[in-house]
This record gives C-alpha cells, sequence and structure tokens, in this order.
C-alpha cells in the first residue's frame, strides 16, 4: 500500500540521508540530490496517495512550516500528504520566517499550527515562537503540533517548547491532529 510506501520507505530514507550527512558520509550534493529524488517520487506518488483523500471539512484547517531557520521539508511534505487524505485543509510555507509565520497565523485561521524541526539547534527558540503563534492566531485556542527527530527521540520535550502534541509519522500526525482538534472543541 502507498501508506507503507510513504512511512516504511521514503520516511526512512530521507532519515538515513540525514544521518550519512550527519556522519560525514555524504556531502551536501549527494544528499541534495538523495531529497531531490526522494521528493520526486512523492511527486509521482502524490496524486494516487491522496485519490482516495476525504473532503476537507469546516474547522479542520492546518499549517505547516518548518521551525525558523529549518531548512528541512521532507517531512512537512509527508505529513502534509497524509493530513490531506484525512480531510485537512493543509497550508503550507516551507521557507517561512518567524515574521512571515506570525503574518499568515494573524491573517488566516488555523485549528493548527505545526512545526517541524530536524535538528536540536533549533529547539532553543522554539518556545518563543509558539508563544507568539499562540498570541498573533486569530483562533484563541489554536492548538500546536511540533514534529521531526529531537520529539522522536524526546517526547517530553514537547511540553519543554509549550506545543500541545507530537507524532512519529505522517499517519500520526493526522491522527494526533484529530485529537487535538477535538480535545480543544471540548474546551471551547
Amino acid at each position: 500500500p502507498l501508506e507503507d510506501v510513504y512511512l516504511e520507505l521514503l520516511a526512512p530514507t530521507a532519515r538515513h540521508l540525514g544521518t550519512m550527512w550527519e556522519n560525514d558520509q555524504s556531502d551536501f550534493m549527494q544528499v541534495t540530490i538523495g531529497l531531490w529524488r526522494l521528493q520526486e517520487v512523492l511527486h509521482e506518488l502524490g496524486p494516487a496517495f491522496l485519490n482516495e483523500c476525504e473532503p476537507a471539512e469546516p474547522g479542520r484547517r492546518v499549517f505547516l512550516v518548518p521551525a525558523p531557520g529549518d531548512q528541512h521539508t521532507f517531512g512537512t511534505v509527508i505529513v502534509a500528504e497524509f493530513l490531506r487524505r484525512s480531510g485537512w485543509d493543509v497550508w503550507d510555507d516551507p521557507g517561512a520566517s518567524r515574521e512571515e509565520i506570525l503574518r499568515i497565523v494573524r491573517k488566516e485561521w488555523f485549528a493548527v499550527v505545526g512545526l517541524s524541526v530536524s535538528c536540536e539547534q533549533h529547539l532553543e527558540g522554539l518556545p518563543a515562537v509558539i508563544r507568539a503563534i499562540r498570541r498573533a492566531s486569530r483562533n484563541p485556542t489554536v492548538g500546536i503540533m511540533v514534529g521531526g527527530q529531537p520529539f522522536i527521540e524526546h517526547p517530553e520535550r514537547v511540553a519543554l517548547v509549550g506545543a500541545d502534541a507530537t507524532a512519529s509519522d505522517g499517519r500520526q500526525a493526522a491522527l494526533q491532529a484529530q485529537k487535538l482538534l477535538n480535545l480543544l472543541a471540548s474546551r471551547a
């Protein structure tokens, strides 16, 4: 099934490329070409994967971005595909700065904002970004999800950065986003 291709082939391959980069087993060009090829596969599989897509429902709107300064977008793309397939209206902006993120959440209403973090160095400023998103959001009960390797290895960091939830993969992200939406609706 395509879900398995996404979760058991493409995502682990991207993580492996990242590990090879971190361990100096591959150079920038090799990793870039590898990720580009993975994105080509995603582009080819996308229409078939979304063929089983549920229609987007009102109130199920999510904004996905890498944490400011983080340039890794592959995981965010996979999560976006799973959310779209689950009936979410997905906005994404892979290169958004902190100011652009805040401008977007001031202008547009989102039930959930998802921030992707590829490495620990981007964790330091994340609590301030999350507080700023909550203050700026048109939705006073916006849910904040975080994802990426630093949270897979240490899920307790979710609370430390001030987020509401995390997920280890795209399938779990769609489930957690729905749980978060239900929780926030019950509080309203």
